[in-house]
């Protein structure tokens, strides 16, 4: 049991959620820790590492039969041991959430916009396609119209291609304009992206993880199991809040926006406490080939650079 009160209330927290999500905790197992050493591990270490989380061992096995049925995992069998690794379509799923969480910026804004009209499509290909859209950052301006001002051309007809949507869909790009958002256009940003709500979720994940950040920095040393664990519920739960952010440009977002402070402390928070998670994933997960091998050159590149 870990001596960090803050640690303490935050697996608390995740065990008395109803139900238990075991199955999205281990994929972000997975994208933080797992992938930068190779992406496959012993069942049995996996077991082990999230046991002090609260999650018994029939409820990781459950799960990640789950998400190998899913299609996010695959297993090899070494003699009659099973190594889990992401398959090939989980992998690009995970880089699409995860790339979102470790930038160190985004680009620059150069006032351009991206429209899509669904006007054409049949009401439940509509609502398929327009859920993946929202996904990726466009907001609904008008019932059949999304708007994007920060996509890859390619990349949305690319997603519209795998729908089957591309030829009833009409896309549309703006010219470059004057970056300086007018009211009105804030205003409909506010509203077609629900900024107060996500900014409510930012607010909340600050006042989770500002108390752990204090008893870290004021800590005389940092154990490499509570490291982990910390690191684990603070990646699990800032990737919730990405997956719901379109990353919109900041000449489009208030001033006093919540998600810069929350993408700070996430990143102060991760710096601090690395090294000493490290340690306790090289002690305990296991490989086929033994111990975890060095983490990439990728994995010190996160959030602008960790050593």
């Amino acid at each position: 049991m870990t001596s960090l009160l803050p640690l303490a209330n935050l697996i608390q927290r995740f065990q008395e959620q109803t139900p238990i999500r075991a199955s999205s905790l281990i994929v972000t197992v997975y994208g933080d820790a797992v992938e930068p050493h190779g992406g496959a591990v012993w069942l049995g270490s996996l077991i082990q590492l999230l046991e002090p989380m609260g999650i018994n061992q029939r409820l990781i096995r459950t799960s990640v039969f789950r998400l190998t049925k899913d299609g996010w995992l695959k297993a090899d069998k070494v003699g009659r041991r099973s190594y889990y690794s992401l398959t090939g379509p989980g992998r690009r799923r995970f880089e699409k959430a995860f790339k979102r969480i470790y930038t160190s910026s985004l680009p620059a804004w150069d006032g351009t916009w991206c429209l899509a009209v669904l006007s054409q499509l049949e009401a439940d290909k509509r609502k398929q396609v327009r859920e993946e859209l929202e996904w990726q950052g466009f907001g609904a301006l008008a019932p059949t119209v999304l708007a994007n001002p920060r996509c890859d051309r390619a990349d949305v007809a690319a997603t519209l291609q795998e729908l089957e949507a591309l030829d009833d869909t009409i896309l549309f790009e703006t010219t470059a304009q004057e970056v300086l958002a007018s009211r009105a256009l804030r205003l409909q940003v506010r509203e077609s992206w629900k900024i107060d709500a996500l900014g409510a979720h930012y607010s909340e994940f600050i006042q989770l993880f500002r108390p752990l950040w204090q008893a870290l920095r004021e800590a005389d040393r940092h154990e490499p199991q509570d490291c982990f664990l910390a690191r684990t519920l603070l990646i699990h739960e800032y990737r919730k809040l990405l997956l719901r952010d379109p990353q919109l440009p900041d000449e489009l977002l208030p001033g006093d926006w919540e998600g810069r402070a929350a993408r700070q402390l996430c990143r102060n928070i991760y710096r601090l406490i690395y090294a000493p998670a490290e340690q306790w994933l090289n002690q305990v997960l296991e490989t086929a080939d033994g111990p975890l091998p060095e983490a990439g050159e990728n994995f010190y590149q996160r959030f602008g650079g960790l050593r």
